[in-house]
């Protein structure tokens, strides 16, 4: 079992962190190594998933205390825990999170002809796939469709909270009894990105909402927000939406981070170009009054 890995020190915490401490620690390491943040970086890549790995191990209690007496026993080199019946660390892990094939007519194997004694010889071999989920499908989850090589159609049902580069293993789904790896790629958002357990979203307003302020609507992955922009404020000036960030429930979700953007129109109708012809004419905000 030289796959064991010790969820303790890949957070930097002590065994007796609290949840808290547990969940701080995560979120800081999230943020550094997330792939989004570390394009082209399997290092890094490779690093958040066994963040987000340690992270859903030990933040659940009963998961918790099934891997401490795990760990306990690896540290002794002892055999008194009775894991005879898991290959390796890797096998306990999936037990841990529940991590196996969904039941559906689609997904089940095909019934062998009784006359036929070839398939019987043929090796199991494992399969790999990549499943496109656009982002607010992978933030909630669900049923999903992969259409194979092979030409089987799987009804899968995916965790909330997947980010790009996460690999699901489906049990014997891949080529004549093997596993199946879903490689997960999270389809970019036109207004949203995801940094760590954050959201950021870029958001245009026009200069009379700068100068007055109010409230605009705001898309989230929960849905429109309305929010209230402060007056006077500027470009790149960044508001939070606290909770409104990305996890797999809302203990780890992070904030949602708007940053302003002050729109200028290109085209006025004759209007508003006379409407801002008397507001120049009487306005006595001087931007360029430390120049001279």
């Amino acid at each position: 079992m030289q796959n064991f890995r010790d969820y303790y020190e890949i957070l930097g915490i002590a065994q007796d962190a609290d949840s808290q401490s547990i969940k701080q620690a995560y979120r800081r390491l999230a943020r550094q190594f997330h792939p989004d943040l570390n394009p082209g970086d399997q290092e890094a890549e490779e690093r958040f998933k066994s963040l987000s790995e340690a992270y859903e191990i030990l933040s659940d209690t009963s998961r918790k205390t099934q891997y401490d007496d795990y760990r306990r026993y690896w540290l002794q080199q002892k055999s008194e825990a009775d894991y005879r019946d898991l290959e390796d660390f890797n096998r306990f892990v999936d037990q841990l999170l529940n991590r196996q094939e969904v039941s559906s007519p689609a997904a089940q194997p095909r019934p062998k002809a009784s006359t036929s004694h070839t398939t019987k010889n043929l090796r199991r071999r494992d399969a790999e796939a990549s499943l496109h989920v656009p982002l607010e499908r992978a933030f909630q989850g669900g049923t999903e469709r992969v259409r194979l090589e092979d030409g089987r159609a799987l009804e899968v049902d995916m965790p909330p909270g997947m980010v790009t580069g996460q690999r699901i293993r489906l049990r014997g789904q891949g080529m004549n009894g093997g596993d199946l790896y879903l490689n997960i790629v999270v389809e970019p958002h036109r207004f949203l990105s995801v940094q760590g357990t954050d959201v950021v979203c870029h958001l245009p307003i026009t200069p009379s909402e700068a100068v007055l302020g109010g409230q605009v609507t705001v898309p989230t992955l929960d849905g429109p927000v309305q929010m209230t922009i402060p007056a006077g404020i500027q470009s790149g000036r960044k508001l939070r939406l606290a909770g409104k960030g990305y996890g797999r429930n809302s203990a780890e979700r992070g904030d949602q981070i708007v940053e302003i953007e002050v729109v200028v129109p290109k085209l006025l109708s004759d209007q508003e170009a006379e409407l801002y012809e008397k507001l120049r004419a009487i306005e006595s905000f001087s931007p360029r009054a430390n120049l001279m």
